[in-house]
């Protein structure tokens, strides 16, 4: 795998992202959003609550970058699509949704996502189990794994770990050579407990580096905190140039447009 993902040719790429056009989140740095997940933070806080609990994973566990590729706003047909594709029953057009979202995503931005977390690519594959544990492969994997085609670094929950805290043992993984690089997949997230987890799995485990990419970043409009930033998303609006609802080609890490 190399800086872009592979997948569909020439004009195709631009029907994936016609496809997936969705909300891209605020570039780090800007007022009110969190540094590390892009979600609301309190005034005056680089860091929203959840993300600074994190820390208590330990020095070194945390992931090497966490990207969403888009918010997922509570009660937009976006936000169900990640409920529906992972249904008993799923939604074979919102599988087909989500998918093309990661894939033009890794196409435009993989090279980024990469330079961020301090890899020059993955080596590895793996993905955020669910909290009830779920049988077999998880759904995401499912999808991605086809066309990513790297070597997978599976992670099982353990028994009895399910939670919304950071926990460095909630997860386990196998050996992983010294020089693993991993593209850790997660499809929502709310307090990013499961992802950072996951990922202190995959350190412990040994791998050097993790990239957290994150297909949609919860953001619930009623939150005192997530208020403004979902008002800004309804509207179009930001604090000085940010992202336009539905531009699939801005960079969630460097704030540039592909288009």
């Amino acid at each position: 795998m190399s800086g872009s993902a592979p997948g569909p040719a020439g004009g195709a790429w631009e029907v994936l992202r016609r496809r997936s056009r969705v909300y891209p989140p605020e570039p780090p740095g800007r007022p009110g959003v969190c540094a590390v997940c892009r979600g609301p933070a309190g005034p005056g806080f680089t860091r929203c609550y959840q993300c600074t609990r994190h820390a208590r994973l330990g020095p070194g566990l945390l992931a090497d970058a966490v990207v969403p590729i888009s918010y997922a706003v509570k009660g937009t047909p976006f936000a169900a699509d990640l409920w529906r594709y992972k249904a008993d029953q799923p939604d074979r057009a919102a599988r087909a949704s989500l998918l093309a979202l990661l894939l033009a995503f890794l196409h435009d931005h993989g090279g980024c996502v990469w330079r961020q977390a301090g890899l020059t690519v993955p080596s590895r594959l793996a993905v955020v189990p669910t909290g009830c544990g779920r049988p077999g492969p998880h759904p995401l994997l499912e999808l991605a794994a086809p066309y990513l085609r790297l070597r997978p670094a599976p992670l099982v929950i353990r028994p009895g770990r399910q939670g919304r805290d950071p926990d460095e043992t909630r997860f386990q993984a196998e050996r992983l050579g010294a020089r693993a690089h991993v593209l850790l997949l997660e499809d929502s997230w709310v307090t990013g407990a499961s992802a950072q987890s996951a990922a202190a799995a995959l350190k412990l485990a040994g791998a050097a580096r993790v990239a957290v990419i994150v297909l949609g970043r919860h953001l619930d409009p009623a939150d005192r905190f997530g208020a403004r930033l979902a008002a800004r998303l309804a509207t179009g609006l930001a604090t000085g140039p940010g992202p336009a609802p539905g531009d699939s080609g801005r960079c969630a890490v460097h704030d540039v447009s592909v288009h």
